[in-house]
Parts: structure tokens; C-alpha cells; sequence
């Protein structure tokens, strides 16, 4: 079977599709936490990409993400190949990645893995102004292949993923069904 005849393009969350970034998101989340109550948030309900938002709301978010960025840079060099990333080199059409991590973490992840020369194209939380499920991420990796939303698949593990597809007009993918 070849999962994407259909499709002129392929774009892939990276994070819980590809690999598995070895980031302590629970620590991350205390440390995001503490910072936000220094400057007068209350963080206790909210969760994970929300301290993100509150932070900005707060005019920290810059440095709230450059503490997510530099644990996901960590974890991305220490990350492990999920079974889907095998497959990344023999797609027959233009890849992309798609997520929520930051650019660089991105590259360092794809680079780690051999997976780099197999991706045409990486956009991160940082790549462009607005995050997954706003469109706009998918919307520019779709771009970026050349193609026409409605002719690229989208690949996740995730319902921001699937919601994120839907909104970008891209056909979309589980990750355990792809492939």
C-alpha cells in the first residue's frame, strides 16, 4: 500500500508522530507556573499551552518561551524515533513538519534521526506569528511543499492536530493510521 497517492503533499507533527522529544513537561509546567505567579498570574488552571498564552498576555512571553525552547532543544537531542519516522524517507512526494515545538528543536530532532534530508520544509511554534490550531502553521508547511491545502495530508497524534487540519482545509491522518 502507498499511504499517499492521493495527496500532492505530506506534512507531519513531530512530537508523539515522528519522535518522542524527552522533555520533563511536568517540571516545565512548575517552572512556567512560578514564573507566571512572579508577575501576578495565577496558573492553576491552566494547562500546558495556555501558561504559554497567559505569559504573553503578561508581556513575558518571550522568555517563558525561550525556557520551552530550551527544553525542547534538550529533548530533542535526546529523543527517541517513533515507528512512523521510517517511513519519512521512502514518501515519493514533498514532507514537511508541522509543530508545536520550536524551529530549531525541529531540526535538531529530524537531524538526530536522519530524517533531515527526507523534510523539505519544518515550521515551529516560532516559524510564524500564531501556534497550532490556528491553520496558519499548516497553512505555510503547505506552502512551503508548493502545494494546495486541499491536496496535502496532514499526519498527527493529536486532536489540536485534527483540528488544526480541519481548519487549514488539509485531508488529515492518526498517526496509527498512517503509514
Amino acid at each position: 500500500m502507498v499511504p499517499y497517492d492521493d495527496y500532492e503533499a505530506v506534512v507531519y507533527d513531530l512530537d508523539g508522530t515522528l519522535v518522542d522529544l524527552i522533555v520533563d513537561w511536568e517540571t516545565l509546567a512548575a517552572d512556567l507556573s512560578a514564573r507566571l505567579r512572579e508577575v501576578g498570574v495565577d496558573p492553576d488552571r491552566l494547562r500546558a499551552w495556555d501558561l504559554l498564552t497567559a505569559g504573553e498576555e503578561a508581556g513575558i512571553g518571550e522568555e517563558l518561551d525561550a525556557m520551552i525552547a530550551e527544553r525542547e532543544r534538550g529533548g530533542a537531542r535526546r529523543s527517541e524515533r517513533r515507528p512512523l519516522a521510517d517511513e519519512v524517507p521512502t514518501v515519493d512526494r514533498p514532507v514537511a513538519v508541522c509543530s508545536l515545538n520550536c524551529e530549531a528543536a525541529c531540526h535538531i530532532a529530524l537531524e538526530t534521526h536522519d530524517l533531515a534530508p527526507a523534510v523539505d520544509a519544518v515550521v515551529g511554534r516560532d516559524s510564524v506569528e500564531t501556534r497550532k490550531p490556528d491553520p496558519e502553521p499548516l497553512l505555510a508547511a503547505v506552502r512551503a511543499l508548493d502545494a494546495d491545502p486541499d491536496e496535502a495530508v496532514f499526519v498527527g497524534d493529536s486532536e489540536r492536530d485534527a483540528v488544526t487540519a480541519e481548519r487549514a482545509g488539509t485531508a488529515f491522518r492518526w498517526v496509527d493510521e498512517a503509514g
